[in-house]
């Protein structure tokens, strides 16, 4: 398999993973407080990473790589995912994934600010449009819009890509799973004692659905599907992989029918499958 091809390949199960992490938070968010939350996934999920760097003897990061190291966890260890918790306290999930289509355009340009590419004119046309019909839907207001919870959504996006770029810029020499792991050990002594400060004082009312959507971000959304994206970027292409993003919504859409039964709309589908088609595009015009 091709350098690129793998990229791509691998960027597709990042992205069917990730589709699961807002629906997973919105029924975690029912019954944990969204800060808690944060810092929960965050902190096994570094538990985790921190024991395959030890199983695996892993070198320690350079001196020179914390400072990329540190804005990759602000991006995708803090940032996106306390935003996304606190915007799904007054979006459906369904709501809130519309807003993922903004994801590859906002990489885009952070690839080419951090990341050094330089995609072709006519692959920022198919960004931008695919872009549009995301903005288009959030202009008309949707599903249970909500003001608070549509900037905090586009928040967490500016912050999601940024993340993203950065990690992958870094995964090019020091590895995607390594650059994941680390992100999330360098953020562990912020992360674990603000777990054990919002951690609530009894679980008795946390049901099932909710411990299964911690488990399902902290493990695939904030690690495993991380592993795949970095190395997906790194490979294939920042700006060009990054494309793949605009498949998340529709793989997001269809789990929150499927699983937290919430109401999807002919205006969402059409505007999900309209971003869809513009990633063939993207992909001819990104190198």
């Amino acid at each position: 398999m091709g350098k690129t091809t793998s990229g791509w390949v691998s960027g597709f199960i990042g992205v069917a993973i990730f589709a699961g992490s807002l629906p997973a938070t919105r029924v975690a968010v029912a019954d944990f407080d969204p800060i808690f939350l944060t810092a929960a996934r965050a902190t096994v999920a570094a538990l985790l990473g921190l024991a395959l760097l030890l199983a695996l003897r892993q070198p320690k990061p350079r001196g020179a790589d914390i400072p990329s190291l540190a804005l990759t966890a602000l991006g995708v260890v803090v940032g996106f995912p306390l935003l996304t918790a606190l915007a799904l306290q007054h979006v459906t999930s369904a709501h809130s994934i519309v807003f993922v289509g903004l994801l590859p355009l906002c990489t885009a340009i952070f690839a080419v600010l951090r990341g050094g590419e330089r995609p072709r004119p006519l692959f920022w046309l198919f960004s931008v449009l695919g872009a549009a019909f995301v903005a288009g839907y959030s202009a008309k207001g949707g599903m249970q819009a909500s003001l608070q919870g549509d900037l905090l959504m586009l928040a967490a996006i500016l912050a999601c890509g940024l993340g993203y770029a950065e990690g992958a810029r870094l995964s090019r020499s020091l590895g995607g799973w390594q650059v994941i792991s680390w992100a999330l050990v360098i953020s562990l002594p912020v992360m674990l004692p603000i777990t054990l400060l919002t951690m609530p004082s009894s679980f008795a009312h946390v049901g099932t659905p909710a411990w299964l959507g911690l488990a399902y971000v902290s493990l695939f959304s904030m690690l495993i599907g991380f592993v795949f994206w970095y190395h997906g970027l790194a490979r294939g292409g920042i700006a060009a992989v990054g494309q793949l993003q605009l498949l998340q919504p529709f793989m997001g859409l269809g789990l929150a029918a499927l699983l937290l039964q919430e109401q999807v709309s002919p205006a969402m589908l059409l505007v999900t499958l309209g971003a869809v088609a513009c990633v063939a595009g993207a992909k001819k015009f990104a190198g």
